[in-house]
This record gives structure tokens, sequence and C-alpha cells, in this order.
């Protein structure tokens, strides 16, 4: 994924280095040292020659006193420089490469479960480790070596044009031809790291998916067909990866041989023009040592191409991901003019559905159908109806993680109406605390996953949200408390246990609007009861959105919303509801 438009991009892609801004200091102490380093192979090739010319003559003594001293320290400092020149690269590669997995994750979490839904998590998580490391290479390397591809060719041709305007014509000549061969053949390298980059994102996407499916896979008779195909999918690989490494190979050895011949050229006529007396022996000792150093750089600028193309393509794929638009941001520009807010307020706000339908694209019949509502700070409202009526559908516009497909959603009193498209899509998730069906645990203790939408939450807080939950008792009987690692989605914790987690997480998470999508659905009654005790009493001050099929739940003065088929068929008072149960 995520790389079809490479091929319309040069080998610098100007979006990377327009990204790289919070490296740009340490970009420019790269090209302040790749000028040093250019100055520093002019010096060590003249007092090169110089030493040598005036060992020819004998002087050795002279030649060994000050010129060898100084040129030793010359080579010193081109090697201090190429190294400090590496590590402030790398350093910048650090940089954009937390940066551009930050802004990663922020979007895939704006673009919601829902665009998640239709994505392969193990080609994001490949993309966002193992591809975007190959970044190091292209700003360690290939950005320095580039810079040095220019300055040096063109410092050694006016190097060697003061000495000797016939070689410095003659490397004129030859030098471009470097290049050409680069071009040609990095046009057909890109195309195989194309193809060798989807192969490894496929890989590690399904290998993720085998994986986390292996004990559905063993209990149905499947794991031994998977096997195969992660077999294909891994020879494929193989096989681009050597193509890819045939094509690297063999573009070395044309850019060796392009520049072995070219030298040869200068050597040749510098020896002839010697022989005959035309050229003095320090001048051609000065130009036969700068020439290789005229189409070193061009050379290894091959070389680092091949090895940076993989984090290109890979951070093109982020790109791709981070232009994808968010749920509302169309909608947005449209109703901006006639919002008179960009931030919501829920704590005093009302939201109104004005007859909102929803669609989903591989479905025929609208997953909710002119549905309005109007919710108001502090309202209880209980959504009911069978599997596939909408009730989920209704969370996720207000989530944001789809669009109506006509009607709209606005914000009213307060001072201020508006359409919620127009709010900027952060600061309105802000407002919001979830529980989905399913909640997500992550690899932690029990407490940095309840604290995980509340950061910097003190301990007595978790401890009192976890107490709302009904999960202080169980957590007090883990191994460490609330210090006790839950491991990787809480697997060692019931299904209970982990909605328990959940609800504390999103209890102890200060915002106004709360939606819970079945919070008892894996809860004994008991349990429900302790739990809708806690949403009217503990949580009176917050607006409470609640998804069950238990027609029964009636706690508090709320609503009962019935949804059918994507409609509205009723609503009644959460007393009403009550006393006809009893």
């Amino acid at each position: 994924m995520g790389v079809s438009g490479g091929a319309r991009r040069g080998a610098v892609d100007r979006r990377l280095v327009r990204y790289a801004g919070a490296a740009r200091a340490h970009l420019v102490v790269t090209l302040v040292l790749g000028l040093a380093g250019t100055g520093l192979i002019l010096a060590q090739a003249g007092l090169l020659a110089r030493a040598l010319a005036v060992a020819a003559r004998g002087d050795v003594a002279a030649a060994l006193s000050g010129t060898l001293a100084v040129l030793l320290v010359v080579v010193a400092a081109r090697a201090a420089v190429s190294y400090g020149g590496e590590v402030t690269a790398l350093r910048a590669a650090a940089t954009v490469k937390s940066q551009l997995r930050r802004a990663l994750t922020a979007r895939s979490l704006q673009l919601g479960p829902m665009w998640l839904g239709g994505q392969r998590a193990g080609e994001i998580t490949t993309l966002s480790t193992k591809g975007l490391d190959g970044l190091d290479s292209y700003f360690a390397r290939y950005l320095p070596q580039l810079v040095l591809a220019v300055l040096v060719p063109v410092a050694v041709l006016v190097r060697v044009a003061v000495a000797d305007w016939v070689s410095a014509v003659i490397i004129a000549v030859t030098l471009p031809l470097i290049p050409v061969f680069a071009v040609l053949v990095g046009w057909h390298t890109k195309t195989q790291t194309r193809r060798q980059w989807r192969l490894l994102a496929t890989l590690g996407g399904h290998f993720l998916d085998v994986v986390e499916g292996l004990p559905t896979l063993k209990v149905f008779g499947r794991a031994k067909a998977q096997e195969q195909v992660i077999a294909k999918v891994t020879e494929d690989y193989r096989a681009a990866t050597m193509s890819t490494l045939r094509v690297a190979f063999l573009s070395a050895l044309v850019l060796e041989l392009s520049a072995a011949v070219a030298t040869a050229l200068v050597a040749v006529e510098v020896g002839l023009r010697l022989l005959y007396g035309h050229l003095g022996y320090e001048t051609a000792l000065l130009v036969l040592l700068l020439t290789p150093e005229a189409f070193l750089p061009i050379r290894a600028v091959g070389a680092q191409f091949h090895a940076s193309m993989e984090g290109v393509a890979a951070a093109r794929g982020v790109f791709e991901i981070l232009d994808t638009p968010i749920p509302g941001e169309a909608r947005s520009a449209a109703t901006a003019p006639r919002s008179g807010s960009s931030r919501a307020d829920l704590r005093r706000q009302y939201i109104r559905l004005n007859d909102v339908t929803a669609a989903y694209p591989d479905r025929h019949r609208p997953a909710l159908e002119g549905v309005s509502l109007t919710i108001a700070p502090g309202d209880r409202v209980v959504l009911t109806g069978p599997s596939g009526a909408g009730k989920s559908t209704l969370l996720a516009l207000l989530l944001r993680f789809i669009t109506p497909a006509a009607g709209t959603i606005e914000l009213a009193g307060g001072g201020a109406d508006g359409d919620v498209a127009a709010i900027d899509i952060r600061q309105w998730r802000t407002q919001i605390a979830w529980v989905p069906q399913q909640p997500y645990l992550f690899t932690g203790t029990a407490a940095d996953n309840i604290a995980l939408g509340q950061a910097g939450a003190s301990r007595d807080a978790i401890c009192r949200a976890a107490r709302l939950a009904g999960a202080a008792d169980f957590i007090s009987e883990l191994p460490a408390g609330y210090d006790t690692p839950l491991g990787e989605r809480g697997l060692r914790l019931s299904a209970g246990q982990r909605q328990r987690i959940a609800l504390a997480r999103a209890f102890l998470r200060d915002a106004p609007l709360l939606l819970l999508d079945e919070p008892v659905a894996h809860l004994d009654p008991v349990s429900a009861r302790l739990i809708g005790t806690a949403i009217d009493t503990a949580l009176a001050d917050r607006t409470v959105i609640l998804v069950s099929h238990r027609e029964g739940w009636a706690y508090g003065g709320g609503r009962v919303i019935r949804l059918e088929q994507g409609k509205r068929m009723s609503s009644v008072s959460a007393s009403r509801t009550a006393a006809m149960l009893r």
C-alpha cells in the first residue's frame, strides 16, 4: 500500500524534505559539514601531491617535516566531519520518523474504526515500524551524499581547471555519463522497490492476521492452508528482494565501470603530457588524485539511492494516509461560513439530529433513515432495538466516525449554534468518552489502562473510577493490584472484567458526553444494577447515551428510544418503562 504515487516523483521527495522542518537544524549542520568536507578533500589532495612531488625530488626530510603533519590533521578532520555529518543526519532521521509516526497514529485515530476496519492492521504496523526505519538511510546517507554529489564535482572541476584546463575539460565531458546511467537504472529500481515494499506490507499484514486468528484457524483445521499462503507470500518477497539486489549490484557495476573509464582517460592524457614534459609533476599528481574524487560522490549517490528507496516508499504510504480526508472535513468547509461556533461545549449546548440518514457503502439499505432527536445537557437516553437497528451507527455519527448521507447534526444553546461538522474533530472528541462493545486493553498495568484517556490522573482518581465501575474488588485481588500488567488485549481477565476496566476508563475521563455501547453485555444483573446506579448518581452532571438490548434498562428519569430497521419507532420515559415492566 501507499506507493502508487511514487513513480510521479523524483528521487528527492519534496514533501518528505518539507516535513523534516523539525529536523531542519540537523540538516543545516549536515550541509555545513558537507561544505567543510569538500574543502578538506581539496586540501588533502593538494598536500599529498606536494608531499609526493617534494619526496620525488629527494628532499624527503622537508616533505615529512611539515606537509605530512598538516596532511595528517586534514585526514583526521575529514574523518571527524564525515562522522559528525552522519550522526547529525541520523538525529534528523530520528526526529522525522518520530514526527511521522505520531502523525500517522493521530490520523488513524481521527479517521476512526470505520476506516480502520477496511484496512489491514499488519500493513499499517509494518509501515510505521520497519518501513519508516528505512528513512535512516535516506537522511543519514542519501541526502548528505546528494549534497556532496553537487558540491564536490564542481569544486574539483574548478580546482583542476586552475591547475590544468585540458584535464578539466575531459572530466567535464565524462562526468555527466554517470548521472545518466544512474537515472536509467533508477527508473527500473524504483519499480522493483515498490513491488518489494508491497509484498513486505502484504506479508506483514497477513502474518499478523494469521497470528491473531490462530486459535480459530486451529479449531476449524485451516492452519495448514494459511501456512501455505504465508510460504507463498514469503517466497514472492524473497524473489522480489533478490531481484532488487541484482539490479542494485548491476547498477554499481555500471557506475564503477563508467567512473573507471573516465579516470583512465584522464590518467592517459596526463601521463603522455608528463612524459613529454608538457605538465609538471606536482600538477599531474594533483589532477590524478582529484579525478576519482569528482566521480566518487555521484557513484555513492547511486548506491545510497537503492538503500533509501524502501524508506521513501514507506513515507509516501504514510502521506497517503495523512491525505485521507477525515469524515466531515469536506462538509466542514461548506458549513463554516454559516456556523457561529468553532468550539463545542456539551455541558451547555444541545445536540440536534435533523432527519439524519446514514448509510454504509456495502449495504443496500440505510443503517439510519430520517432520524430526528434532541439531546439536552444532562440527558439520559437509552437506545434499544434489535441487532442492526442502527443503535451503534447513531453513536458512530456522534463520534464523527461517519458522516450523515442526509440531514444534519447541529449544536444549539450556549450562545453558539451551528453544524457539528464545522467544529475541529479533535476538540469535538475531547468532549466525549466512549465505551465500545468490545473495548481494547493494552499491554500495561490496570492503572495505566484506566488512565489511558486522562493523562496525569492521580491514583485516587483512578481508584474512584474503578470503584464506580465495580472493578476495584477484582483489581485488588491481582498479584500487584493496580500495578499488575494486564497483557495485550487483557486476555488474563474475563470479558466482564475487561468491560469494567473500560467503564472505569470512561468514568475517569472528564467528558460531558458519555457514549456507552452495551456496557453491561458481559455483566451479571447485580453488577449491571451497580453500573446503572453509578451512571445516575456519580455521573449525574454528564449526558449519557446508552445502547442496550435489555428493554428493562430503566434507571433515573431519562428516555428510552426504540429503533427498528434504522427508524425511530418510539420514545418513552425510563420511569414509565420501569413501571410497565414491574
